[in-house]
């Protein structure tokens, strides 16, 4: 099967779909039902999804906006496994708002504008991550693959069609390679993951938490972080435009929700990852890998340029897979309600790309703040509900060494790029020449430990269990 018919299979919604003319919500007289559809185990949709559910934010503003109006409103909640049966309830009108990822998204607006009454816009964003390390590409921890070269000619699984295919693309572009050099599998997440332990794929091109959660779980290690290509990658919010103009109020009283949830998560990070992890079964240390401190999702609903600018930049290559029509971005992206809600704090909002939840603290070991995304790791020991910053990778290994307890997880940022990993299976370098702090390094993908070792002479790769010695 060829890539543009497994895409056409994987994305097209059908248009045989029976549309609800007057799409909005439910009016029995005295209730009014909304419609919202979300990915229970898309972690960085939790704000508008998950969490807000188990919170009942949303459902506590509509009770007062009901008592003020005098009627009754009722929440349906839809959980979907991916965004495009999530699309297709929102074409027959049986979704009202709902959350998805970027390609996804683009797709939503494509086939939802050829019939009005669905028609959707995308009204604000859930998480993003500018640098595109959401997308990454893993590899069984025994396999001899050391660079996206080393998969020619193997089978390489993954959602034809998302954001991670599009990461694929740019990174076999990148290396040299068309995707033609590789077998491309079209895939499910679950389902790929599945085939990557099942020895049926050489590697996993996917997005989150999938490629954590199988680095957690010891199955594969990372070859390939999306954020080498250094496009954005994004969830977001979608409704129903008429739906919206005939409730600007539901829609608010959504995003207020939405925006207390981000908070909370922003907040209390680790009873938000215990949280969600209760909720999904997700591991609330891969949670908090990417929802945590510095984590690999930023909560921010203002919709920011370059969001928008890779939205332009993933259009023409769905288009080329014949997943999208023309789209025409100025019209389907509406941050009016996101603007209203922020009201003058919108445009500095908007603009910030400062992490909304920075890992900080005081060393208690190297002593001196903890401040620097760069270098600043974190450690979660197990039993307790907080964790202890280190202003370093170096020092967060001495305070492990030191603490005596049994560490949950410890976390730390690649030595090149600052992208979070786990401490435990990163690749780490000791460098003698380094400053006395600074001299154990963690690298996300063993050829950037062994591009640096080659340039540092004296420097050697280390393990977790032999850098925890050399502290």
């Amino acid at each position: 099967m060829t890539v543009r018919s497994t895409a056409t299979l994987v994305l097209a919604i059908t248009t045989a779909t029976t549309l609800v003319a007057g799409c909005g919500a439910a009016d029995d007289g005295d209730t009014v039902t909304v419609n919202i559809g979300y990915q229970s185990k898309t972690i960085n949709t939790v704000t508008a999804g998950t969490l807000l559910r188990d919170r009942g934010t949303f459902e506590a503003k509509l009770a007062e906006l009901g008592k003020a109006k005098g009627v009754r409103y009722r929440v349906e909640w839809k959980d979907f496994a991916a965004g495009p049966p999530l699309t297709a309830q929102m074409l027959a009108g049986q979704v009202d708002i709902g959350s998805m990822g970027d390609a996804p998204i683009l797709v939503n607006g494509s086939k939802t504008r050829e019939h009005p009454d669905v028609k959707s816009e995308l009204i604000a964003v859930t998480g993003y991550n500018l640098r595109g390390s959401l997308n990454q590409i893993v590899v069984p921890r025994n396999s001899p693959a050391a660079t996206l070269s080393d998969l020619r000619g193997r089978v390489v699984s993954t959602s034809v069609g998302s954001a991670a295919h599009g990461m694929l693309v740019t990174g076999l572009s990148a290396a040299g390679m068309a995707i033609d050099d590789v077998k491309l599998l079209g895939q499910d997440p679950a389902v790929g993951a599945s085939a990557l332990q099942g020895d049926q794929a050489a590697a996993l091109a996917q997005f989150v938490p999938w490629p954590q959660k199988l680095v957690f779980d010891g199955k594969a290690r990372l070859l390939y972080d999306g954020g080498s290509a250094n496009i954005p990658t994004f969830h977001a919010v979608v409704a129903n435009e008429r739906f919206g103009e005939r409730n600007p109020d539901i829609v608010t009283a959504f995003l207020a929700a939405q925006r207390e949830t981000a908070d909370y998560v922003n907040q209390h990070p680790v009873a938000a990852a215990q949280r969600v992890a209760e909720l999904t079964g997700i591991p609330a240390e891969v949670v908090y890998l990417y929802n945590g401190p510095n984590g690999l999702v930023s909560f921010d609903q203002t919709i920011k340029q370059p969001l928008v600018d890779a939205l332009a930049k993933l259009l023409p290559f769905l288009k080329g897979l014949g997943a999208v029509a023309d789209l025409n971005l100025g019209e389907f992206v509406d941050d009016k309600y996101v603007r209203a809600l922020y009201g003058g704090d919108y445009e500095a909002q908007r603009a910030s790309t400062t992490a909304p939840s920075p890992l900080t603290g005081t060393d208690a070991v190297c002593g001196g703040v903890v401040s620097n995304p760069a270098t600043a790791s974190e450690v979660w020991f197990r039993g307790q509900d907080s964790t202890v910053a280190s202003r370093t990778p170096t020092c967060l290994l001495r305070q492990i060494a030191q603490h005596g307890s049994e560490v949950r997880m410890a976390y730390v940022p690649d030595a090149v790029t600052g992208t979070r990993i786990f401490a435990t299976t990163a690749t780490w370098v000791g460098d003698p020449a380094a400053g006395p702090d600074d001299r154990l390094l963690p690298f996300a993908v063993e050829g950037d430990a062994k591009a640096y070792v080659s340039s540092h002479p004296g420097s050697a790769i280390l393990d977790y269990a032999a850098a925890l010695q050399a502290r």
